[in-house]
């Protein structure tokens, strides 16, 4: 999540501004530009709080817990049969003659959440272009460790439901939950230090990797190649204005939109769209920062006019990435209003009538909280202690073994991709869907729970070694 600049708790100084010809308070401040640091008692009271408190990087996770909670309510009062109504109320996009309909749920998972694997796609851009997954070498211990995250959940998944009605739910229990990892992390500030946190980004963003291949390749159930061919030219359309440098947002806006309805219509799963729309974005600038001030401060006139405006504005918009632009500017959005939508739409389970009873004994339940809380941990730290025993990297610093086995129980957090896999693999209201939406719950909670206390003890261990040794600690990590 991108940081935004803090504000004083009271309005700017505009005495200064008003005596070098710019309107005070009477002008500017109440205009609107600067709402949010004036002394209004809402900007004081509401405005500036939320701000602030979206800035922290737990407010994610935060807010997703709550939607899931709220869903869980819902789903279980006097007015549970709203829940249901309301999500399977069907909506109907018309283009002409052609109609596609689709209940709002499906509108969620299918459509809004493209939005939230488009980010994705943006990440895991931005980390093999500038980040951790550009040296393959100093990303070898979270890949092992993300490869290990997966496949051992898969197995023991699989060891519970080998030839049962929920065998095709093996991909579940494989996802971590960036937003809530990382928002246990960000609760426990100063006792992580920044390279664990870094560590368990990189698993994550490559743990995401795997699930989309996962949900590519194994929840597809029939393909139309006219489709798919048309989303494929849609692609290398993009691509070749990409190479003459066509540039407009528009015109890939548009491009995109036709990718994901081809890509719905083909059956491979909308979301996978917005991966791949998300890689083919530039994580490079088309232009040199440096160069883009220098010929900005150089040619700037006496004067501007609106034209001259819009091209200096082009400049220094395009000396930073557009991956990276795009990235600060849909997080929030993915953040605080995709994925609890989300939560909303499909965290709602009906506890009532003995379900939970029998969800405990279900072994498809049993499979996904034991992959998620046991087969994570045992999974991740043990490809970690191979990848280092190897010699193919290195712990990350300032981290110890109870550090990592925290964090390979955190990653076993896996709230939101399991619950997308659930429905791809059950179908939404079904009873199989049920058990695993509750071991998803019941074992994100355990797996949260025990990793955040590992972390606190480890965190304490490392204080204890370090005030012994009169060596100050490194500041949390923002």
């Amino acid at each position: 999540m991108a940081d935004g600049d803090r504000h004083e708790s009271g309005p700017p100084d505009t005495e200064g501004a008003e005596q070098s010809g710019n309107p005070g308070k009477s002008g500017i401040w109440r205009a609107g530009p600067i709402w949010m640091a004036s002394d209004r008692k809402l900007a004081r009271f509401v405005g500036r709080p939320v701000a602030a408190f979206l800035r922290v990087e737990a407010a994610g996770g935060i807010i997703l817990l709550a939607a899931a909670l709220i869903a869980l309510f819902w789903a279980n009062s006097p007015w549970s049969d709203t829940y249901e109504s309301f999500w399977t109320t069907e909506f109907t996009l018309r283009i002409g003659e052609y109609e596609l309909t689709e209940d709002l749920r499906h509108w969620v998972n299918d459509a809004l959440m493209a939005l939230f694997f488009f980010v994705v796609g943006l990440e895991i851009k931005y980390e093999m272009a500038c980040g951790e997954l550009r040296d393959p070498r100093s990303a070898a211990v979270p890949i092992m460790a993300a490869f290990g995250g997966m496949v051992v959940p898969a197995a023991i998944y699989i060891a519970f439901n080998a030839g049962g009605d929920g065998a095709d739910g093996w991909g579940i229990p494989m996802a971590t939950d960036i937003a809530f990892a990382l928002g246990v992390l960000a609760v426990l500030g100063r006792r992580i230090p920044s390279a664990a946190r870094v560590f368990l980004l990189t698993l994550a963003i490559v743990d995401d990797i795997g699930a989309i291949t996962v949900i590519a390749v194994f929840y597809t159930e029939s393909i139309s190649f006219i489709w798919l061919g048309l989303a494929l030219a849609g692609i290398l359309i993009i691509i070749g204005l990409r190479r003459i440098r066509v540039w407009s947002p528009y015109v890939y806006i548009t491009l995109g939109m036709f990718v994901w309805l081809a890509t719905f219509q083909s059956g491979v799963h909308a979301t996978i769209a917005g991966v791949i729309l998300g890689l083919l974005t530039p994580a490079k600038p088309l232009l040199d920062q440096a160069q883009a001030k220098e010929y900005a401060r150089q040619s700037l006139p006496d004067e501007l006019d609106p034209s001259e405006v819009r091209r200096y504005r082009f400049l220094l918009n395009e000396s930073i990435s557009m991956s990276e632009r795009l990235e600060r500017a849909l997080h929030p959005w993915s953040s605080y209003v995709v994925l609890p939508i989300f939560a909303l739409a499909n965290a709602g389970i009906d506890l009532g009538g003995g379900v939970l009873g029998e969800a405990l004994g279900s072994p498809i339940t049993l499979g996904v909280a034991t992959g998620l809380v046991v087969g994570k941990t045992v999974g991740v730290t043990v490809t970690s202690w191979l990848a280092v025993r190897l010699g193919w990297g290195r712990l990350p610093t300032g981290t110890s073994w109870t550090t990592m086995v925290g964090l390979a129980m955190v990653a076993g957090v896996g709230f939101t991709v399991s619950l997308f896999i659930t429905g791809l693999a059950f179908g939404d209201g079904t009873l199989p869907a049920d058990d695993a939406k509750v071991g998803v719950l019941g074992g994100s909670i355990v797996a949260a729970s025990i990793g955040a206390a590992l972390l606190i003890l480890a965190g304490r261990r490392r204080h204890d070694e370090t005030s012994s040794l009169g060596v100050e600690q490194e500041p949390a990590a923002r």
